[in-house]
């Protein structure tokens, strides 16, 4: 089964709402299992997405959905970066939950990344 990270740029607490509202109803009416639920990501501007996602980042994603690792230790040996600037991406990556990170160790989930952006001048 794909799993698909759904990353929002720029909504609107309304439609954040409305999107925890509705999938809050799909779960009571037991349509959301854990096969099938939906994963979010949200981030309020582009400038604050663009600081997360760097391409470094969007590195270790990748290489975490290929090869889940146990540890920090273990991810930074495998991509041949220094421990500190592992840590500090990983902090960053699970604070916007773009990777999961728990006793069995760091993960990415998602096959895919669907962007909505919404750009306010």
């Amino acid at each position: 089964m794909t799993q698909e990270l759904q990353i929002h740029i720029g909504d609107s607490l309304d439609a954040m709402g409305h999107r925890f509202i509705d999938a809050w109803a799909r779960a009571d009416r037991g349509e959301l299992t854990a096969g099938n639920a939906e994963r979010h990501a949200g981030f309020e501007n582009v400038e604050l997405f663009t600081r997360v996602l760097t391409p470094r980042r969007l590195e270790m994603l990748r290489h975490l959905h290929r090869h889940p690792a146990r540890s920090i230790r273990a991810l930074a040996l495998a991509l041949g970066r220094d421990y500190r600037r592992v840590h500090e991406d990983v902090e960053a990556l699970v604070n916007a939950g773009l990777m999961e990170r728990d006793a069995t160790g760091l993960r990415a989930e998602y096959d895919s990344v669907r962007i909505e952006t919404r750009v306010v001048l």
